[in-house]
């Protein structure tokens, strides 16, 4: 067992005089912050006098430069308390810890409130429990001699995990698992190993659903394993208060620049608004509606189009996800070129999708809509699809979407699927919904298949062949057609006609009021019966009975509609309707097709179409935007399942046959054990 396994081990043993008193998924409240603040204290310590003495020799105002100065760190405490006075007072314990606490900069308060540490203070006290934590806490050695930044980052986040794991019930909402990320961070930064090794390189990281900051940090340790001399500056964003104060301490007591870490909705408050940087990843929750965030984010689309971040559409309000991903490549950095002229600058991005991004929304839709333009701008290299059963809150399947404006030259245009579905080993033990884990060397296999999907794909013979395809990106585009067919009429009146006439406003308005319609219907009542092959043979019929019957005949549209509704019976055999010399299209018989992006649609009416119904045409609408005839939609969706689809034919009838007879000979074998005995 590792030294930090041993430290962060220690510290969560201090759970055991929390049973009882606390859930386990309560105990994180207590050791974590609690883990900072000793932190905090262990480090000031050299410089805690010269803090003190800056501060009551300097009396005026906006000292806070000169006090961090006095500290050498990013934070400072004036408190005349310490963990060791506050634990040698048990009498004043919960009095003296919150004193403390308020005598922290803005830096360290911010996180400390977020914890909403004040509520366990006043419960440990309660329970009589807050001494006993402090004291032992208060024995721990957390200084930078003892635990290098670098150490007390990794004990932290083993702290998070324990927390994670202990939570499992709630533990989807903020936690991803640790698999899962390391997998995403390979896939996201593989590609870039010789771009990472050279000298001087800083490297900004975003992840605007940051949780607990799981996958900054796992980005991070990629990119120091490649090269320890990277300078990589972190930021995110989180809108849930408590895994905020997680995170941010997390930056805290790494050294990392703690205020890079937002609070708030990445939509409706873009802590990063202007930024761009060089890898995005984010794991957004799945399936989470929008609505109130909806004015800001419709405001922005709609004023701001493609200068924001949402100008290539909307979703349906009931999930954001595409949003969250229009939000992060708003942020990649544009193309370069540097001084030698080569390629510079860009960015890769990855996040997780469950199916729902994939294909919902037709053609025109505003999901639909997002999909085409990151597919015909190239930004799509990649889909990923994960097992199901690998997350702490939900079983579904899940993608990784592999996003980038600076492709390798032989991706350029094409997009690959890569299904990783069976890549996974059973947990012993479930946590909440996540009963699949991905194994190290499955973790690898995956990244070797995607690093040479592209010679994988073109060989039949290579064993993981059937788990990748590369698609051209038009092979996802489609042209939506609507098929019309002729509505075709024969007519008859009877009994239901007449009651249908009756009660039609239309019918009413038309010929002056109740007395009329009573005429009306008394007049065709003596055609109850009849039959007509043609429109102009019943209304001439009917208009006949009417004139006798004293009712005049209306010619307005609404009456002439509701007499064929009446009257009109929808027939193969019958007559074609036409509007304006024009065949009426019927309703019922629209249909829907999906062309293939780059065929004729007439060419493919006449091969599909047209031989099993030859009356069909392609319906004409008008765009209500640019006020054109359009014959199709573009839409644009990516059938993932579809493509990795494998029929299994259904078991011979005689297979089946021979396996129930012997079903049936096994009952009345046992039946007969059960009598005879």
């Amino acid at each position: 067992m590792s030294k930090n396994q041993e430290l962060a081990d220690f510290i969560w043993s201090v759970a055991d005089l929390l049973r009882g008193d606390y859930k386990r998924s309560e105990y994180g409240k207590v050791i974590l912050p609690l883990t900072v603040l000793r932190r905090l204290d262990c480090v000031m310590t050299p410089t805690r006098q010269a803090v003190w003495d800056r501060a009551a020799s300097y009396t005026g105002e906006n000292k806070d430069g000169l006090l961090l100065a006095a500290s050498k760190l990013k934070f400072y405490n004036l408190s005349e308390q310490t963990f060791d006075t506050i634990s040698s007072d048990a009498a004043n314990v919960a009095k003296n810890l919150k004193d403390y606490i308020r005598g922290f900069s803005s830096e360290a308060t911010e996180i400390i409130n977020r914890y909403e540490f004040h509520l366990q203070i006043d419960r440990l006290d309660n329970a009589d429990l807050l001494y006993q934590v402090v004291r032992k806490f208060a024995g721990l050695d957390l200084s930078f001699e003892a635990v290098d930044n670098h150490d007390m980052g990794y004990v932290f986040e083993e702290l998070i995990r324990k927390f994670a794991d202990a939570s499992n019930e709630t533990a989807g909402e903020h936690f991803t698992p640790r698999e899962v990320i390391e997998l995403m961070v390979e896939l996201l930064l593989a590609p870039d190993d010789d771009r990472l090794t050279g000298e001087g390189q800083v490297v900004n990281i975003l992840d605007p659903a940051c949780g607990t900051g799981g996958m900054l940090s796992a980005a991070e340790e990629h990119i120091r394993k490649l090269n320890p001399r990277v300078r990589v500056n972190l930021f995110g964003q989180e809108l849930n208060a408590e895994s905020y104060a997680i995170c941010r301490s997390d930056m805290l007591l790494k050294g990392h620049t703690a205020k890079n870490i937002r609070f708030g909705n990445s939509f409706s408050q873009d802590g990063h608004d202007g930024e761009t940087f060089n890898y995005m990843l984010a794991n957004p929750p799945f399936g989470v509606e929008w609505k109130k965030v909806e004015k800001a984010v419709r405001q922005e689309h709609e004023d701001r189009g493609f200068d924001g971040r949402f100008g290539a559409g909307l979703p349906r309000i009931n999930d954001g996800s595409l949003l969250f991903l229009q939000h992060m490549m708003s942020k990649m950095q544009p193309l370069k070129k540097d001084d030698a002229g080569d390629e510079a600058g860009g960015t890769r991005l990855a996040i997780v999708f469950n199916g729902s991004p994939l294909f919902t929304g037709g053609a025109g839709s505003g999901e639909s809509e997002i999909r085409r333009w990151i597919i015909e701008h190239d930004y799509l290299e990649a889909i990923v699809a994960l097992p199901d059963q690998l997350f702490y809150n939900t079983g579904i399947s899940t993608y990784f979407w592999i996003i980038t404006n600076r492709k390798p030259a032989d991706r350029k245009g094409r997009v690959i699927l890569l299904d990783a579905r069976d890549q996974w080993t059973k947990m012993r033990k479930s946590l909440g919904e996540k009963r699949k884990r991905m194994t190290r060397d499955q973790i690898g296999h995956i990244c070797a298949t995607y690093r040479d999907a592209l010679s994988i794909a073109g060989d039949e013979g290579h064993p993981d062949h059937t788990r990748v395809k590369v698609f051209a990106n038009r092979d996802f585009g489609y042209q939506r057609i609507t098929v019309d067919r002729p509505l075709k009429l024969r007519f008859e009146l009877i009994e239901d006609s007449l009651a249908q006439l009756g009660a039609s406003a239309a019918v009413k308005k038309a010929v002056g009021g109740d007395a009329a319609v009573e005429l009306l219907l008394a007049a065709l009542k003596p055609l109850i019966g009849s039959q007509w092959s043609t429109k102009a043979e019943a209304w001439e019929a009917l208009r006949t009975a009417m004139v006798a019957g004293g009712v005049l005949w209306p010619s307005a549209a609404p009456f002439q509609k509701a007499l064929r509704d009446a009257v009109g019976v929808t027939d193969p055999e019958g007559e074609v309707q036409l509007i304006k010399g024009k065949p009426e299209p019927d309703p019922d018989l629209r249909d829907n097709e999906n062309v293939p992006l780059g065929e004729d649609i007439d060419e493919y009416l006449a091969r599909e179409v047209l031989p099993h119904v030859p009356d069909a045409w392609i319906a004409e609408t008008r765009n209500p935007k640019t006020k054109e005839v359009e014959r199709f939609k573009l839409g644009y969706e990516i059938p993932f399942t579809r493509q990795f689809y494998v029929n299994t034919p259904p078991r011979p009838l005689t297979e089946i046959d021979a396996e129930l007879k012997s079903l049936e000979a096994e009952i009345q074998a046992l039946l007969g054990e059960v009598t005879n005995g």
